[in-house]
C-alpha cells in the first residue's frame, strides 16, 4: 500500500510539473484579489478544479497516512 501512495505522489508531481506553464498563463489572467480578471469562465473553472482538487488529494493522502499509522 505504501508503494501505491508513493506512486500516486510521484505521478501528481509529474502532472503538476507538466501543467505548470499552462497554470502560470492562467494565473496571469486572473485579476487582483477575488476580482475576476480577463480569464474566461472556463479557464477560471478549470483553475478552481485544479487548485481545490489537488488540495483535497493532499489532505486525503495525509488522512490516509494518519489512519494507517494508528493501526
Amino acid at each position: 500500500m505504501m508503494r501505491l501512495i508513493s506512486t500516486i505522489v510521484v505521478t501528481l508531481a509529474f502532472v503538476s510539473a507538466a501543467l505548470d506553464p499552462w497554470i502560470e498563463r492562467a494565473q496571469a489572467s486572473q485579476g487582483p484579489g477575488v476580482m475576476p480578471g480577463t480569464a474566461s469562465t472556463t479557464v477560471q473553472l478549470a483553475m478552481a478544479i485544479i487548485v481545490y482538487g489537488s488540495s483535497a488529494m493532499v489532505i486525503a493522502a495525509g488522512l490516509i497516512g494518519a489512519a494507517r499509522q494508528r493501526r
